[in-house]
């Protein structure tokens, strides 16, 4: 019974010992959180690779905490608010929000500062080969995957039809790529919407259930005078044989993911973490997380920034000479 009644106490002791051991930790490593994306977005690979670096994750103190979200809308929102303390968001959302221009939402977020460029984000509509949708008047009436609620895919259809006059006129389903595809391969969905690098895995999995074209957008929209309302925006062309059975370059265009923090993160945690990633193994770790991360570089460091630099990455660009 002695005996028993001993290895129950060093357990309990165990137990407590470690408990603190982790408090310890706790307290001694701010947490910071990352707002990623959704389930097979790019975004969420962005975030997660960060996080998951190993020079990152020995940084004494403090950790980055990767999270997935609704996307680059939401984790505008959540920077701006301090609930995240960094995220992955749309150029063009975070000049939109700066300015009081958000669809629905006059106010001004202006905690939200850029740190690096990530990617461009090419849009990008999958359609059925033979489907008849030649334009995209013709998604008039039709069932339409429009992007997940909240995040930057969404507010970028948003723009885009609603500036097209069809926004109002399709039957939209908000949901995450991988549903989407998932959706149009059981023929529920006539086309899918997407904001983001290729190859994306929702459309090669679209891809592999049918025969599918991308809708070439850029000529449509230029003709409307969409870029001239919204000229952070760039033309792009996707080249061919990047998802099967689309053999010909198919122009489209892209608006900048850009790395984002709340104004209050401390400049020193920015420009540790900056210095971290953008060396040639930190770029190399991204870009083995996902092919998208082969447009970071230094050189690029602060391509499609359109608002305020945080002053973490400021010093860091500068001491780049990426900042004159």
């Amino acid at each position: 019974m002695r005996n028993k009644l001993f290895t129950v106490a060093v357990g309990v002791c165990a137990v407590f010992v470690m408990t603190m051991a982790l408090s310890a930790d706790a307290n001694a490593r701010t947490i910071y959180k990352f707002g990623g994306g959704p389930a097979g977005g790019v975004f969420q690979f962005m975030a997660g690779g960060i996080a998951t670096y190993g020079p990152v994750k020995d940084i004494q103190e403090f950790r980055i905490l990767a999270g997935a979200s609704g996307g680059s809308t939401e984790n505008l929102r959540k920077v701006d608010s301090g609930a995240y303390a960094f995220g992955v968001t749309y150029s063009g959302d975070i000049y939109l929000a700066r300015n009081g221009l958000m669809t629905n939402d006059p106010k001004k977020y202006e905690n939200v500062m850029a740190m690096a460029y990530f990617y461009g984000a090419p849009a990008q509509l999958v359609i059925k080969k033979g489907g008849g949708i030649k334009s995209l008047k013709d998604l008039e009436g039709k069932k339409v995957g429009v992007g997940n609620a909240g995040s930057g895919a969404f507010a970028n259809c948003e723009l885009l039809f609603s500036h097209m006059g069809i926004w109002d006129k399709i039957e939209r389903n908000a949901m995450g790529y991988n549903d989407a595809a998932a959706a149009f391969g059981n023929n529920q969905l006539d086309a899918f919407w997407l904001f983001v690098g290729y190859p994306s895995g929702a459309v090669i999995m679209a891809a592999q259930q049918n025969d599918i074209e991308l809708l070439p957008l850029y000529t449509e929209a230029a003709a409307a005078g969409y870029f001239e309302k919204y000229p952070w925006l760039s033309r792009v062309d996707i080249p061919a044989g990047t998802y099967k059975g689309v053999d010909a370059p198919v122009p489209t265009f892209q608006d900048s993911a850009l790395w984002t923090a709340n104004k209050d993160v401390p400049s020193d945690v920015v420009y540790q973490l900056l210095s971290k990633i953008f060396t040639p193994e930190g770029l190399a770790h991204m870009v083995n997380i996902n092919k998208a991360a082969r447009s970071m570089s230094v050189e690029d460091g602060i391509k499609g920034v359109a608002t305020p630099l945080h002053p973490g990455a400021e010093k860091f660009w500068k001491e780049k000479g990426v900042i004159k």
